[in-house]
């Protein structure tokens, strides 16, 4: 039967203690891996006769602006389809150099996904065979989903707080 204790235990035994980071929140086990590494771990859970997560279900990016050097986390989520076991495995990249080698020869339905994360949080994924945006225009210069831009204009002066749950009392 496979346990997250038994896959953070042959990732351990393949990769030392080059994986780390391992939590589990709601039976999903959680782990991270330097990002060079991220073809290396995927193939290998795909790989291997026992893990066998074939399956890559979500791949987004996350944007921390304060957690300096790791700034852009790549997340990728996989499933075991005979066991059912789901897992999140996670590299993080600084934001000057946002490179992360492409999962698109291990799993075809990364292609997509890593054109809209490129799109949004500008992750370029190195060896992608058309890493270009997907939803917004070519034009645009930046990327929308990085926490770089103020929610609201704090100038505005049209706005009642009370009515957005601000402010007033209840």
């Amino acid at each position: 039967m496979l346990t997250n204790e038994s896959i953070q235990q042959k990732l351990t035994e393949k990769f030392g203690d080059q994986v780390t980071g391992f939590t589990e929140s709601f039976g999903m086990m959680s782990f991270e891996a330097p990002k060079d590494l991220n073809l290396k771990v995927l193939q290998f859970l795909y790989d291997d006769e026992e893990l066998q997560f074939r399956f890559l279900s979500d791949l987004q990016a996350v944007h921390y602006p304060d957690q300096i050097g790791r700034e852009l986390a790549v997340v990728y989520h996989l499933h075991n389809l005979v066991s059912n076991v789901r897992l999140r495995f996670k590299v993080f990249t600084n934001i000057q150099t946002p490179d992360v080698f492409s999962a698109t020869a291990l799993f075809s339905s990364a292609n997509w996904m890593e054109r809209e994360t490129y799109d949004f949080f500008g992750v370029n994924f190195v060896g992608h065979p058309n890493l270009k945006r997907i939803l917004n225009v070519d034009e645009m210069d930046y990327f929308p989903m990085r926490k770089e831009f103020p929610l609201e204009d704090q100038t505005r002066i049209d706005k009642d707080d009370e009515m957005f749950g601000r402010g007033g009392t209840f």
